[in-house]
């Protein structure tokens, strides 16, 4: 799951905001591409959507309590270690800024209803119950996206993981599932509605469009591209989506090789997310 979803984010983090005939031009899946624009990220180079979903991922492992404290200090843990681009310039700025969580969440501001919360919400979705999945979720939204949608994306990313992970049915139903279950948990957006045109930049955009594509998808390759064809804030919705269909057992694992071996693979790169991979199925087995 976990190296499945840094694909995505790589893949797509050459393509995020560009123009639709750059788009259509070099969404072939031979390889990834340079950014028009942002030159701080190298081809084969995953995000903050990787590197926060790692200490997302780290924190439920460690067996440590879930709370906002040590998630904060998970997000600073794993931004110090190993600095990168791709946060918002106010998040990466306090990140810079700060050593401990606690510093972080002093200086924070967590309203507001963007796409940081649900990007990194897939290892949650692991859990062996719904109430858990929304729960862990939610708590892990309001660090920093304490707002109605910010909390409600969130919570459906996970469970659409939870969903294609504990195989509750064939993976064209996600998206209807997940609205089922967060109607009944007070949620308002309409997740099963087909998504159409670009990603901005809110949670509920990227996950609609993720589950939107995860839908009409038979296989990892097609639904790659069928994230990055909408053209935004594609990176995320790739991260979402790859991350639960890579869980589900009727699609198809078919990604070009080339993109596996060509992910980074430093120090927390393509192995170490591996390795991850093991370890949360071994701690959450079906």
């Amino acid at each position: 799951m976990l190296v499945e979803l840094a694909v995505g984010d790589a893949y797509g983090a050459g393509f995020e905001y560009s123009e639709p005939d750059f788009v259509a031009r070099h969404n072939t899946l031979g390889g990834y591409v340079q950014h028009p624009r942002h030159t701080g990220i190298n081809p084969g180079d995953y995000t903050d959507d990787t590197q926060m979903t790692i200490a997302i991922a780290e924190l439920l492992l460690s067996g440590e309590a879930w709370s906002a404290g040590n998630l904060a200090e998970r997000f600073v843990q794993v931004f110090r270690r190993d600095r990168r681009d791709g946060y918002s310039t106010r998040f990466h700025a306090l990140l810079r800024a700060g050593n401990t969580g606690a510093e972080l969440l002093g200086k924070l501001t967590p309203g507001n209803d963007r796409s940081g919360a649900a990007m990194r919400a897939a290892p949650i979705g692991l859990l062996p119950r719904v109430d858990e999945v929304l729960d862990h979720a939610r708590t892990q939204a309001r660090v920093t996206h304490d707002s109605p949608g910010g909390v409600e994306s969130a919570r459906a990313a996970a469970l659409a993981v939870h969903y294609c992970y504990h195989r509750l049915g064939p993976s064209s139903g996600a998206a209807t599932w997940v609205e089922q279950r967060l109607r009944a948990a007070g949620g308002q957006h309409a997740w099963a509605q087909p998504w159409q045109g670009p990603v901005g930049a809110q949670g509920v955009m990227s996950v609609h469009a993720a589950l939107s594509a995860l839908t009409n998808a038979r296989s990892l390759r097609s639904l790659l591209h069928a994230c990055i064809d909408y053209t935004g804030d594609v990176d995320t919705v790739a991260t979402i989506a790859l991350a639960a269909a890579s869980t589900a057992a009727d699609i198809s694992h078919d990604l070009p090789l080339g993109l596996y071996e060509t992910l980074e693979n430093g120090r927390y790169g393509r192995d170490y997310l591996a390795d991850l991979d093991q370890r949360l199925l071994q701690r959450y087995p079906r």
